[in-house]
């Protein structure tokens, strides 16, 4: 009798609720349930974004030919280490992030997407922004460039397969007030040499090198000041300063047309994203400042060549 009773209830129960479910909802209740739905996708698309794979599209033409601006790219996020959610996706709105150990470090000759980490001049990005570039020297080489040629710890690293680059056009004289770090007699095409900071560095600090190494300390997040003689870290007299993190050096193969290390420094491992995996869909844009073409412009340029095209 007990069990038959209980059957009876439970069938009541599931009747109640069956007719309250077809019960058309209130603007209340369905705009809530949307909100949660909505979120819900959010949150998964954040998730998938931070550990597996993400979506890139090329702004602009520093890495051609090997990607063109307007390229999307289907990005490997896993190889250099999952992370939570850097930003919200449609807002671009950075967040505080963890990323966990990837399953190696970028190397020569990778193509990353990164973390911009800001002018040369600025100890953070005024805003926050994804860069694509070639990694040329890893944490602990020494590169060196002459006329063009790339040398890294005295071994020419050749030009990528697809990359633009006019060897005949050097730029001699006229640049320096532009490269990095800060005071360097450097030109885009006549570098170095200058080693690629790696973990545990020990760099002599003078007077004579200080405004080079100054904005490369503050960005680790240290204080560091001059009286013209002597150095100070954090208020601490000093002749040494540790590094605290390995870097790596990126190029455009768009090499003439190519804001990168050679004028904004160094790309903190900790910044690097991802290893970008192919194009999966291809359309021209304008370069920033430029009206961009109409959605009926774009439909009538797609690129359908380069559709599927493997990133190298």
């Amino acid at each position: 009798m007990a069990e038959q009773n209980y059957l009876e209830r439970w069938k009541e129960r599931k009747a109640i609720a069956e007719k309250k479910r077809q019960q058309p909802q209130t603007f209340g209740e369905t705009l809530i349930s949307w909100v949660k739905t909505f979120f819900g996708a959010l949150l998964i698309v954040m998730i998938i974004n931070g550990v597996a794979v993400a979506s890139f599209v090329v702004p602009t033409g520093s890495m051609e030919n090997t990607v063109m601006a307007g390229d999307f790219l289907f990005v490997n996020k896993f190889i250099f280490g999952p992370s939570t959610p850097q930003i919200v996706p449609f807002i671009n709105m950075p967040l505080p992030f963890f990323k966990a150990p990837g399953l190696r470090d970028p190397q020569q000759g990778d193509v990353i997407v990164f973390i911009y980490p800001g002018n040369k001049n600025e100890v953070e990005a005024s805003r926050f922004e994804y860069y694509l570039k070639r990694c040329v020297a890893a944490a602990g080489d020494e590169l060196k460039i002459v006329n063009k040629r790339v040398y890294v710890n005295g071994k020419e690293y050749a030009v990528p397969e697809h990359a633009n680059v006019d060897m005949n056009r050097i730029a001699m004289e006229g640049s320096y007030s532009q490269m990095f770090p800060e005071g360097a007699p450097y030109t885009p095409d006549n570098y170095g040499p200058i080693r690629v900071p790696k973990k545990g560095d020990k760099i002599a600090l003078s007077a004579e090198n200080y405004e080079q190494w100054a904005m490369f300390i503050r960005r680790e997040g240290h204080q560091v000041g001059t009286d013209g003689t002597n150095i100070l870290v954090d208020g601490k007299l000093t002749g040494t300063y540790i590094v605290e993190r390995d870097y790596c050096f990126g190029m455009g193969d768009n090499r003439d047309n190519s804001a990168d290390s050679r004028f904004w420094g160094f790309i903190p491992y900790d910044n690097v994203v991802g290893k970008p995996i192919m194009v999966y869909w291809s359309w021209p844009v304008r370069e920033p400042g430029v009206e961009d073409y109409s959605i009926i412009e774009k439909l009538g340029m797609v690129r359908w060549g380069r559709i599927g095209n493997l990133i190298d």
